[in-house]
């Protein structure tokens, strides 16, 4: 069982190894979308380069996760999660297995720490208080040695900010 480490700040910020995108299913090329959130501040700060990454992997299945290169951030690489549906809400299923597929990336590379965002809330188009509860729950279920933070965020990232 997991028990993630709650925080309040910026995703970029965390002393981790890796940190979770959350996507959608790859439906519309990367270079269509105005990625705002997480993802935004994902392609600002890392470039496009792990956008590109992901785009070839195509649609990406509800709850699914892909693995890539961090870009120009200097974490060992960047999961991105399907999070949302087709109509651009999560739900219960799509955040827990979001949350299960990343963890399982994590434990088969041996990834020490992850940062997550709270996957749902924003693009999802749910409560924070909804999305973290549904996380919790799927974190009680997974067996990991890796260090996992939750991250809500508050601010620009110490980069930005500079």
């Amino acid at each position: 069982m997991i028990e993630p480490k709650l925080t309040h700040g910026n995703l970029l910020d965390q002393g981790v190894d890796i940190i979770v995108n959350a996507w959608n299913r790859n439906l519309i090329p990367w270079w269509l979308l105005l990625p705002q959130g997480v993802s935004g501040a994902i392609k600002r700060e890392a470039g496009r380069e792990p956008f590109r990454e992901l785009d070839k992997h195509g649609i990406i299945p509800l709850g699914a996760a892909v693995l890539t290169g961090a870009g120009r951030l200097g974490y060992k690489g960047i999961i991105h999660v399907a999070g949302i549906n087709l109509l651009w809400l999560a739900t219960k299923y799509s955040i827990q297995k979001s949350v299960i597929s990343a963890m399982n990336i994590v434990n088969e590379k041996g990834f020490g720490s992850i940062a997550f965002p709270i996957i749902g809330s924003g693009s999802g188009s749910r409560s924070r208080r909804m999305c973290l509860a549904f996380m919790m729950e799927a974190f009680s279920t997974i067996e990991s040695k890796s260090r996992v933070v939750v991250v809500e965020y508050r601010g620009k990232s110490k980069k930005q900010a500079s």
